[in-house]
């Protein structure tokens, strides 16, 4: 059976990912979302909220998991017995730092590889960071996450 972790910090969960995640879900037998816990970073959703948006997202794509994680992303590649990391790519700059991350996991784990998918063209501006800056300015974001995120951001960033 082919396995592949798609790591991230989902903060929230975009069209972007979701257009990587449902491409991955055809190419391998099991995708595994690995939801980053970040203790440098200051996420807007917890990690539990992060892994259940996306559980809620995901129902109907059965051969999609999500679980959280801590520290490195090879150590948690080789707890779950695989060797394939996917990354999704929407612009030149993304590629220099994904590479960077790609050959600096080669180092530390060499039977761990990483494979890019690039974004499809309508996703290619999109990040988590730009939705959360619209919607802290009110801007309407239902083009840029599930429907049902969009009533979750908006209450988190009333709390803000």
């Amino acid at each position: 059976m082919s396995v592949a972790i798609y790591p991230g910090s989902f903060d929230p969960v975009t069209l972007g990912h979701l257009d990587i995640i449902k491409r991955a879900s055809k190419i391998f037998d099991h995708v595994i979302i690995g939801v980053l816990n970040n203790t440098s970073k200051t996420p807007l959703f917890s990690s539990e909220e992060r892994v259940n948006m996306l559980r809620d997202v995901l129902c109907d794509i059965d051969n999609v998991s999500v679980e959280s994680f801590n520290g490195l992303l090879v150590d948690f590649a080789k707890q779950k017995n695989t060797n394939v990391i996917i990354r999704g790519l929407r612009a030149l700059t993304d590629f220099d730092l994904e590479m960077q991350m790609a050959q600096s996991n080669r180092m530390v784990a060499p039977d761990v590889d990483t494979i890019f998918l690039s974004t499809s063209l309508e996703y290619s501006y999109l990040s988590s960071s730009v939705v959360k800056e619209y919607a802290r300015y009110g801007v309407d974001v239902k083009e840029f996450v599930p429907e049902c995120i969009v009533s979750k951001l908006l209450d988190k960033m009333k709390g803000q």
